[in-house]
C-alpha cells in the first residue's frame, strides 16, 4: 500500500519539529524534518528520515555529519522556514539570519547549530538505511545540549505547545493494576 504525503490517516501522529543542519556539496544548510528520534541510549544514537532529492542527503552522504536541534515552542517561524522551500533554490541560513535567527558553530562537527533551541545534538554518522522513498541516518551523538525551552509540538499539519499536562493515575489505580500483573503473571 502506498500513502500520500498528507493522508488524513497519516496524520494522526504526534512529533517534535527538528531542524536539520549541515554542510556539504550544496553548502550549508537547515531542513525541517518531523521524522527525528532519539533510538539509543548507549551508545547515543539518533535518527533522521530524509526525502532522497531534498539537499540535506548529499550533504550527509558526503560530509558523514549532521546537526538535529529539535524547536523550542517559540521556533514555528523556524521551521516553517527551514520547511518551506529547498535549499537547491533557497539559501534558507541567509533568510533566517534575516528574520534574526541565530546559529553557532558545531563544536565536533563542521555545521551550523540553531541558538535558543530545546535540544541540538551534533552526529557523525553511524549508518544510512535505504527505507522506501527515505533514507533513514543514523548518527552516533558526539555533542549535545538542551535548554530549558519546551519543545514544539507537531500534529496533524500543525504546530501546538504543550498544555496542561495529564496526571499519571491515583496511586489505588496503580496498586489494582500491579495486583493484576501479579495475579496474570505467567510461570
Amino acid at each position: 500500500m502506498d500513502l500520500k504525503w498528507d493522508d488524513p490517516r497519516t496524520r494522526k501522529f504526534v512529533t517534535n519539529a527538528g531542524l536539520i543542519t549541515t554542510n556539504g556539496p550544496f553548502g550549508s544548510d537547515v531542513m525541517a524534518a518531523e521524522w527525528t528520534h532519539h533510538v539509543s541510549y548507549a551508545p547515543s544514537l539518533m535518527v533522521v528520515c530524509v526525502y532522497s532529492h531534498h539537499v540535506t542527503h548529499p550533504n550527509i552522504m558526503k560530509s558523514r555529519e549532521f546537526g538535529i536541534n529539535l524547536c523550542s515552542a517559540s521556533q514555528s517561524i523556524v521551521s516553517s522556514i527551514a520547511g518551506g522551500s529547498s535549499g537547491k533554490d533557497v539559501d534558507k541560513i541567509a533568510v533566517l539570519k534575516g528574520m534574526g535567527v541565530e546559529f553557532y558553530k558545531g563544536k565536533k562537527i563542521n555545521a551550523l547549530m540553531v541558538k535558543n533551541a530545546a535540544m541540538n545534538a551534533e552526529c557523525k554518522l553511524h549508518k544510512a538505511i535505504e527505507l522506501g522513498d527515505h533514507t533513514m541516518f543514523v548518527g552516533k551523538v558526539v555533542e549535545i545540549s538542551a535548554s530549558d525551552e519546551l519543545p514544539l509540538i507537531y500534529s496533524n499539519g500543525k504546530y501546538w505547545n504543550f498544555g496542561s499536562g495529564i496526571e499519571k493515575p491515583a496511586q489505588k489505580i496503580l496498586d489494582k493494576i500491579n495486583a493484576l500483573v501479579e495475579k496474570d503473571r505467567k510461570r
